[in-house]
């Protein structure tokens, strides 16, 4: 499979990773929107939100469970915004599930 985060996760594909246990992995986005902006992926390849089932949804709620740890280890204390794209009309360009954590400042009301 040619997926960039299944690259990453792999360590074929350098990254500078933040979290990791069994099921998620997490890094420092290259192109951060926020000071401080995680990409939380699962380890096994779901390609987006489309595509989650009860065959994989535990992988999902891993992520969730290691979404507030991310966030306390980058002292994320007054708040972030947890955001997934889904398809090419939400500019999903990556078709590896993920979530960005964002955070480290006050953001705007509107997320256009």
């Amino acid at each position: 499979m040619d997926c960039l985060f299944c690259k990453i996760v792999a360590g074929e594909i350098p990254s500078a990773k933040v979290y990791e246990d069994e099921w998620v992995y997490a890094f420092k986005d290259i192109n951060p929107q926020m000071p401080v902006h995680i990409l939380v992926v699962p380890k096994r390849h779901i390609g987006s939100a489309d595509e989650i089932d009860e065959k994989n949804s535990s992988d999902v709620s891993k992520i969730f469970e290691a979404i507030p740890k991310i966030a306390k280890m980058q002292n994320l204390t007054n708040g972030y915004r947890i955001v997934s794209n889904c398809g090419k009309d939400a500019c999903q360009s990556v078709h590896h599930l993920h979530f960005h954590i964002l955070g480290g400042g006050q953001m705007a009301e509107k997320m256009s």
